[in-house]
């Protein structure tokens, strides 16, 4: 594409926001969402997976009107939040006692932590700018999140201290998740023209890019931390799961449901499966959003859940 002629300032922002929207929310913030709506509750609704699987998988629906967190398992779903606001982003902790997640009763969103079973709930961060998409360390000390204008920061829990991660990352980045089997990172980063997967050593602060073009996002790496889980549009516009290596090579486009958005991926605890979600629409906010499960080595996609009308952000324990 031909740069914008000298002085254009208005093309120039129409061209970076145009690329910030590339994918969607699914990469970016979710906008400002309902905080009331009818009494719902997944055990009386009768929710059942289509496929068995062994675990629990954490996902974010808004069926009650509001964002609500709820554990799936192969008896069925439980609703472990019910409030008036939005519940959003769970993640488990690495012994799978705890669940760290996003929450905004104060208007804006803070972290929270709450038990397995829903009890316990308890602020561990809160501040006047917006913190999402937490992700706990792999010894549970701590967490990494996403706060303001889209800067990682951490939290230990022992000394209460926060800390920004990468304070010499110039553009916009965030959704930071931890290997557990290395001291590596991988995180989203803004470039000129939309977002790109990066990994991060934790130990030399450097940061590398692992994906190029401006149409990736959303690293996870798997329980061995040899593999990497990630959304990208550049097969079909839309949005795929892909796979990588932690230095970016041997991708692998994993999903190809051409006209459907696949995003959020998660792997099961044993890495031989990939949860994730599947929409009619580009934003996780329109449309009809269902929980799917990847089987690694095939590729075989098979359906998982689809009683909630949006059902995303997965976690599975």
């Amino acid at each position: 594409m031909p740069a914008p002629p000298p002085g254009s300032r208005r093309t120039l922002a129409l061209l970076l926001a145009a690329a910030a929207l590339a994918l969607g929310p699914a990469c970016g913030k979710q906008p400002p969402q309902p905080t009331q709506g009818p009494s719902f509750s997944g055990e009386s609704a009768g929710w059942k997976p289509e496929t068995p699987f062994a675990g629990t998988i954490l996902f974010q629906s808004d069926a009650d009107g509001d964002d609500e967190i709820y554990a799936l398992t192969s008896d069925g779903v439980r609703k472990l939040t019910d409030n008036v606001w939005n519940d959003r982003t769970p993640r488990w902790s690495p012994d799978g006692g705890r669940i760290a997640f996003s929450a905004n009763p104060r208007g804006q969103s803070d972290i929270f932590i709450m038990n397995a079973d829903g009890s316990g709930i308890a602020a561990v961060v809160a501040s006047p700018a917006e913190e999402t998409e937490p992700d706990w360390r792999p010894d549970g000390s701590g967490l990494a999140f996403t706060r303001g204008d889209e800067e990682i920061w951490t939290i230990d829990f022992a000394s209460g201290k926060e800390a920004r991660l990468l304070p010499d990352f110039s553009r916009a980045h965030g959704i930071l998740d931890f290997s557990p089997a290395a001291p590596l990172a991988t995180f989203t980063g803004k470039r000129l023209l939309g977002w790109d997967v990066f990994v991060l050593d934790l130990v030399s602060g450097r940061t590398t890019p692992l994906t190029s073009g401006g149409k990736s996002c959303r690293g996870r790496f798997s329980p061995d931390g040899r593999t990497i889980a990630f959304v990208s549009s550049t097969a079909d516009g839309w949005g795929d799961v892909w796979t990588m290596r932690p230095d970016g090579t041997e991708k692998t486009r994993m999903t190809e449901t051409n006209g459907t958005a696949d995003y959020f991926p998660a792997w099961s605890p044993d890495g031989k499966e990939i949860v994730f979600c599947s929409g009619t629409a580009h934003s996780p906010r329109e449309g009809r959003w269902t929980l799917r499960i990847l089987d690694a080595a095939t590729r075989r996609v098979r359906p998982l859940f689809s009683g909630a009308e949006r059902a995303i952000f997965p976690d599975w324990r």
